[in-house]
């Protein structure tokens, strides 16, 4: 099976992992996207981060020929007592009114300490 890795040049890119996956099956596997920008600096806030995390997820989606309508599934990963509802309204900003399967889950922290929200995503590819 081939794979494409995405790695948008607008996002921090790391020798380590890819931002997103493709399979020749036509999944797209976006790995956990948090509140960091392009030069790596993390984003002020709950709210703050949730909007950066989703304009990262948009940005993994585009590299692949993507958009939130493609998309099958979100995970979201909430440390600690954030407020679910103030998550999913600034995610609603940048996201819109795109309903997609999720599951919301609560963390006592992520791999980057200061980070409050991940968002992973499979999306289906649409065929050329």
């Amino acid at each position: 099976m081939a794979l494409t890795h995405h790695i948008p040049p607008e996002l921090n890119n790391s020798p380590v992992f890819s931002q997103g996956v493709e399979s020749t099956g036509g999944l797209l596997f976006v790995g956990g996207q948090n509140g960091v920008t392009g030069d790596g600096l993390m984003a002020s806030g709950f709210e703050g981060q949730t909007v950066q995390a989703y304009r990262n997820l948009l940005a993994v989606l585009a590299d692949a020929g993507c958009r939130q309508e493609d998309v099958l599934k979100l995970t979201i990963y909430i440390v600690g007592d954030q407020d679910v509802r103030d998550g999913l309204v600034a995610a609603q900003r940048v996201w819109g009114t795109h309903p997609t399967a999720i599951t919301v889950l609560r963390v006592s922290g992520l791999a980057r300490p200061e980070a409050l929200i991940e968002v992973e995503a499979v999306a289906q590819v649409p065929a050329e």
